[in-house]
């Protein structure tokens, strides 16, 4: 069995040039020349992306708030647990609060911070924070304008098949399903704050 090595040094790319792509509503594109571990050098086009919240909101029978919605890149609708990007300065628990109530409707009186996710590491500088949210109170949804989709409920059973048979393959929400599966199981425990 190798060991994970004491230092990166062999892995890092330098940046030696920086050029602006495209510079959007939503996104700002880059391509990069890199100088390589080895010396010779490559290019890198990404995508610089402000982060995001994903919540796992969980009701009290035990069923999870979700959401369909129309993702134009894919041309298809999605299942996903509710998310959204964070406004410029804004603290990701505030950002994660907002997104609940603007999207679902749902006010939750306690929330845990589980980790972070990194969705498409090869060509984008995104973060997904991702929040439990539990005692849950539905309002009215705020949904911004031009945002359409539909909030519904379902089981850990009923997402597991669905990820199984291709209906969910959101990749942050697959995800929060494995965070969702080992709290459940207690092997991944949770600090819950009330709020």
């Amino acid at each position: 069995m190798t060991m994970k090595p004491t230092s990166d040094d062999h892995l890092v790319e330098h940046t030696l040039d920086h050029v602006e792509l495209l510079k959007g509503h939503f996104l700002h594109a880059f391509r990069d020349t890199v100088r390589l571990p080895s010396g010779d050098t490559a290019t890198r086009e990404f995508v610089i992306h402000p982060g995001a919240v994903m919540i796992i909101a969980i009701r009290d029978d035990g069923r999870l708030v979700m959401e369909r919605q129309y993702r134009y890149p894919v041309q298809q609708v999605m299942i996903e647990f509710p998310a959204g990007k964070l406004d410029p300065g804004e603290d990701r628990l505030v950002c994660a609060q907002r997104e609940l109530l603007e999207e679902t409707g749902y006010r939750a009186t306690e929330w845990a911070h589980a980790g972070v996710l990194h969705p498409v590491i090869s060509y984008s500088t995104e973060f997904i924070d991702i929040w439990f949210a539990r005692g849950l109170t539905q309002g009215e949804r705020q949904l911004d304008e031009g945002e359409f989709l539909d909030v519904f409920d379902a089981s850990v059973d009923e997402l597991l098949a669905w990820s199984r048979d291709g209906q969910l393959t959101d990749a942050k929400t697959l995800t929060g399903l494995l965070w969702l599966q080992n709290h459940l199981s207690g092997a991944w425990p949770l600090q819950w704050q009330s709020l």
